[in-house]
């Protein structure tokens, strides 16, 4: 689940520096006051909003590849190598997307990810784990539902809904900073010290609440990328990964478990809201739901 954490995090952390840096150069109070009062407001929050996301998406390859330590193959040294770089080539050319970069993490839980912003410029990585606990075909379905992540576009879509989500978190941030600085600290434009700190503290809190719905999209999309890997490595092969998943499959760190094909073990309430991924088993019934013509 490590490419959803980290991409949440990014993003938050990019929306709150965009606040500070926003109020140190007096930009909200600016165009909060020439834009037209909430309209205003709310062009300014879709400015930043959109602007938050979008630079998150754009850094999200060279953010996984530090935070994991991913080195990517330039030049294969050895047969795994070679045999990975020929199923990623496979899998994009039957999918219809530009070659992505390949390359392996040092971790011993089976793992694997893709990030990139767009379609054409994608990276699918997997861990030393992934490679010595999963035979060929197994992998061949892990590197399938990574692929599928690509052609589908979803880290695109992930930004766009974090785009809309990060706009009404900044409005109505700063609406309530507005009304804390007024009816409590009583300043006259409802934008004095109180106000800078009410907004920030209101961002970081909506953002975490308002995360929840980026993680139900990223759950949705879980199942439509299995039903790809099914597609292009078999589906008997992607039940198998998922099984052997299931059997193996160590929490990855927090911070960057959106990156991962799996996530733990079933939960329920509160604890599943917070999942990027659905539970294994679920997944592994819904692929074998799926009808006889996928293999």
């Amino acid at each position: 689940m490590k490419r959803i954490l980290l991409f949440l995090a990014t993003n938050l952390a990019i929306v709150v520096v965009l606040s500070v840096v926003a109020r140190l150069l007096g930009l909200d109070q600016y165009l909060a006051a020439r834009g037209g009062g909430l309209d205003g407001l709310l062009v300014f929050a879709a400015l930043f909003g959109f602007g938050g996301s979008f630079l998150s998406l754009a850094i999200s390859k060279w953010m996984a590849k530090r935070a994991m330590g991913v080195e990517v193959i330039t030049q294969p040294r050895n047969a795994t190598e070679s045999w990975l770089l020929n199923a990623v080539a496979t899998h994009a050319r039957n999918a219809g997307i530009g070659m992505p970069e390949v390359g392996i993490f040092e971790s011993p839980d089976p793992n694997a990810f893709a990030t990139g912003a767009s379609r054409n410029s994608a990276l699918v990585a997997v861990s030393t784990g992934l490679l010595n606990r999963m035979n060929e075909h197994e992998v061949d379905a892990v590197l399938g539902h990574e692929i599928s992540h690509v052609a589908n576009g979803d880290m695109v879509t992930l930004a766009l809904i974090q785009g809309v989500v990060n706009t009404f978190v900044i409005f109505l941030a700063r609406i309530i900073g507005n009304i804390v600085d007024r009816s409590f600290f009583r300043s006259e434009d409802g934008r004095g010290p109180a106000y800078f700190i009410s907004v920030i503290v209101s961002e970081i809190v909506l953002g975490i609440l308002a995360s929840l719905i980026v993680l139900w999209f990223s759950r949705q999309r879980e199942f439509r990328a299995d039903r790809g890997g099914a597609k292009l490595a078999g589906r008997a092969n992607m039940i198998a990964a998922l099984e052997k998943l299931k059997a193996a499959h160590e929490p990855l760190p927090q911070q960057f478990a959106a990156f991962g094909i799996a996530e733990g073990r079933v939960t329920s309430g509160f604890a599943k809201l917070r999942m990027s991924h659905p539970p294994l088993e679920e997944r592994i019934a819904a692929l074998r739901a799926l009808a006889a013509d996928v293999r």
